[in-house]
């Protein structure tokens, strides 16, 4: 693991590592409106990355995916086999956060200073359903647009123009979208300044469609077994994650 030159930032709420050499930043929960409201105020674009063990893999392998995992504005580890390989590694303990409760306690610390989001992906029904459950949930959160994913290429240009007027503190981008959590990355200069985070499949959460992982699964890295009733196939995630083993293993072999 790469610690030479770690970010720390004011008050240690946030340092920045390196695993694989991928970046990882290590916060408190409690101490996240700390740390997004500096980034807002600042200006410009800022991407969140929900990091998971796939995605680890992928910016290693992927230039275009490291390149936006490279320049986040926070890298969140979501995985518990991140968090062991930190340790692994290094010794450092990092804590990991479930998806699910990351944004809602993203979502109560722009309510605080009653800022705004945009929603984009999703089906419809869902969306909708979606958003009326975030509206009751947080009613000083501001709400200042929502689009539906799978939308036609033709359409795309008056979906950046509408959310460019709409200039939300927060856009919230979900399943559906061309390119996944890479449409944030590609049209990354035709946003407008704020957050930009993909989450993924939340949307049928925040619609109770679905059920996030419990608490303790989520906490003994057992969730996959929900998602593999859902999705057979990743049984066959167990091959990167040896993959992954090794290289943790080599690299503490050579440092």
């Amino acid at each position: 693991m790469d610690t030479e030159n770690p970010i720390v930032e004011p008050g240690e709420i946030r340092e920045r590592v390196n695993l694989l050499k991928v970046p990882l930043d290590i916060i408190e929960l409690d101490h996240l409106p700390d740390i997004i409201h500096p980034l807002l105020d600042s200006g410009g674009g800022k991407n969140i990355v929900l990091l998971s063990l796939g995605d680890l893999l992928r910016a290693r392998r992927n230039k275009e995916y490291r390149s936006y995992v490279l320049s986040a504005s926070l890298v969140i580890p979501i995985a518990k086999s991140l968090v062991g390989g930190i340790r692994f590694v290094s010794g450092k303990q990092v804590s990991r956060y479930m998806p699910f409760h990351f944004v809602v306690r993203l979502l109560a610390g722009l309510e605080e200073r009653e800022l705004s989001l945009y929603l984009l992906g999703g089906k419809l029904k869902t969306l909708r359903r979606a958003e009326k459950n975030i509206r009751q949930t947080f009613p000083r959160l501001r709400i200042v647009g929502r689009y539906a994913g799978s939308f036609k290429k033709a359409h795309e240009k008056d979906l950046l123009e509408a959310i460019r007027k709409a200039s939300p503190s927060l856009l919230l981008v979900g399943k559906g979208v061309a390119g996944g959590e890479r449409w944030i990355a590609r049209h990354d200069t035709e946003l407008p300044p704020g957050l930009r985070l993909w989450c993924s499949d939340l949307y049928e959460i925040f619609a109770e469609q679905r059920k996030h992982p419990s608490q303790y699964a989520f906490d003994h890295g057992l969730e996959w077994i929900g998602f593999c009733l859902h999705k057979p196939f990743w049984v066959f995630k167990v091959f990167p994650y040896l993959y992954y083993k090794m290289l943790l293993l080599m690299y503490r072999l050579v440092n």
